[in-house]
């Protein structure tokens, strides 16, 4: 029977958490992953209307949250008749919408994090001062054949935005996908250049030890998943090569999480009391009364998407600066789920 070990009953360790809501602003992509159910073909009412977002971020507001996480499909515009879609919404392209309804969600009181696939060094600049922090999960260095259709997922086309990241001083979250066909050396490989990148910028919050869970109807819907020993041997090897300042990642909607943390993690990433995860939508989030039962004998810390250690320094816009400080006290002060 598998058994990880137990926390240190002297020494209870921290694990963290963030309140928030989900909003796919598009689900149009040009990649076409062989594992992906979010991405759909264009076509009306394929862009989230403001309208809808407003709601959620109100609602998301009122229920305690800190974080609006924007996510959509990698560059839209090159799918035929995404153009037309977004420019029917008053908007020149999906990064000024996204840019736009930041702003929307700083006014509501919610910290943006976007995730929108490749990026560039001048694309992420414009979208720096309207977010607290940014992601992209680097999945691999393999060449794979579940991304032989997503120009997005090549390795040295990731590996270059999270560089460009740190250089703008962005704090980031990236991460690996397991069992997409790689190997044990190429998880080693990846979380030694996730390594390399921190130690030269400095700039990763932390990195997610994501399982692949198979969705029906895709190419990889045969796939196996993989063990929580497997799991467990990634989350000790990430322990083992990165930074200790940088936070090991699992999805509690994915994974036993309670059978992960005392193999190394030490956060739990956004929680949402309101919205599903839209690209695992079968695996709805554990209420936060549950994650407290089952991280019995640690602290469970609620955190903003922007980690104390970049607060401290500095590395946000003049825009954000009094929400973080808001934010930051409330959290402080606010009582722990039950």
């Amino acid at each position: 029977m598998f058994k990880p070990g137990g926390p240190d009953p002297k020494m209870p360790r921290i694990i963290t958490y963030s309140r928030n809501v989900f909003l796919p602003l598009t689900t149009v992509c040009r990649n076409r992953c062989g594992y992906c159910c979010f991405r759909t073909p264009v076509m009306e009412g394929c862009i989230m209307a403001p309208a809808e977002i407003d709601k959620v971020l109100r609602a998301g507001a009122s229920m305690g949250c800190t974080e609006a996480l924007f996510t959509f499909g990698e560059r839209p515009e090159e799918e035929a008749g995404f153009l037309e879609e977004i420019q029917k919404s008053g908007f020149n392209n999906i990064l000024e919408y996204c840019h736009t309804l930041c702003s929307t969600s700083i006014r509501h009181g919610l910290l943006p994090h976007t995730n929108a696939g490749i990026l560039s060094a001048e694309e992420m600049a414009y979208l720096k001062p309207v977010n607290a922090s940014m992601g992209l999960m680097l999945e691999t260095t393999a060449d794979l054949p579940a991304h032989c259709n997503s120009p997005g997922k090549r390795p040295d086309v990731r590996i270059l935005m999270i560089e460009e990241a740190g250089r703008l001083r962005i704090p980031f979250t990236t991460g690996l996908l397991l069992g997409i066909g790689e190997t044990m050396e190429d998880r080693e490989e990846s979380l030694e250049v996730i390594r390399d990148l921190h130690h030269r910028y400095d700039h990763i919050q932390e990195v997610i030890i994501q399982n692949f869970c198979p969705k029906p109807g895709t190419p990889m819907a045969g796939y196996k998943e993989i063990y929580p020993e497997e799991m467990c041997q990634v989350i000790r090897l990430a322990r083992e090569i990165l930074q200790k300042d940088i936070a090991i990642q699992v999805a509690p909607n994915l994974a036993d999480f309670a059978t992960l943390i005392p193999c190394g993690v030490d956060d739990l990433g956004g929680v949402s009391p309101l919205t599903i995860d839209y690209v695992n939508p079968e695996h709805p989030w554990p209420q936060l009364d549950k994650i407290r039962e089952k991280t019995r004998g640690f602290v469970l810390q609620e955190r903003l998407c922007i980690y104390p250690k970049y607060i401290r320094r500095g590395w946000f816009s003049e825009e954000l600066e009094p929400l973080i400080r808001r934010l930051e006290q409330h959290i402080s002060t606010r009582e722990p789920p039950s």
